[in-house]
């Protein structure tokens, strides 16, 4: 006699369980949104979501870590990378945009955080952290005279990152776009603008 199968709703992983978190924190505000939302839009108990994770911080945690885990992984393949400084600064913003389209909802959340929480501060201060690796390669860059003298180092990272970082307002992946035409497009507008030949 076999066991007739369960009925219910099908069971959630931890990556299934953070997609629909990420996307209902973008949607509505990580402060708007609470377990309870969350478990109703999974269909789900909200002990079968503390199942897999402690609390909505650890959700949060998951989610800004990995858009900045892989922005500091494409910095860290930029430092071995040899060339120029320009070069480098490049390559770090053509992969930054690859992660951005590769990590869309986890990198949109990560540029909404405002600080209210451990969390969002510990984000903030790896992001900051991140900023300054790429204004010290614009100052490397300009001192190698590859790069306008006359504006100061940290506006060109704030604006190289500022038109990286828009990507989030208007970008919707198209199937079967690796996102590398992107890439090209804005370090095409960002360095021809940015070298001084």
């Amino acid at each position: 006699m076999s066991t007739p199968a369960r009925r219910g709703r099908p069971g959630y992983d931890l990556e299934s369980l953070l997609q629909v978190a990420v996307k209902l924190f973008n949607e509505r505000g990580y402060d708007g949104t609470s377990m309870e939302d969350l478990s109703r839009k999974l269909g789900i108990t909200k002990s079968a979501i503390y199942h897999h994770v402690p609390s909505k911080e650890e959700l949060l945690r998951l989610a800004v870590d990995r858009a900045l885990n892989g922005l500091f992984a494409v910095a860290a393949e930029t430092e071995s990378f040899e060339g120029r400084a320009i070069e480098k600064l490049e390559h770090l913003v053509r992969g930054s945009v690859l992660v951005l389209v590769g990590q869309l909802p986890f990198v949109t959340l990560l540029l909404r955080v405002r600080g209210n929480t451990k969390i969002e501060r510990a984000a903030l201060a790896r992001r900051r952290e991140f900023d300054r690796l790429v204004t010290e390669l614009v100052k490397q860059a300009e001192t190698e005279g590859d790069v306008r003298p006359d504006i100061d180092p940290a506006v060109t990272a704030r604006l190289l990152y500022g038109m990286v970082n828009s990507l989030i307002e208007w970008y919707r992946p198209r199937r079967g776009s690796a996102g590398t035409e992107l890439a090209d497009a804005v370090c095409k507008i960002a360095f021809d603008g940015l070298r001084t030949q």
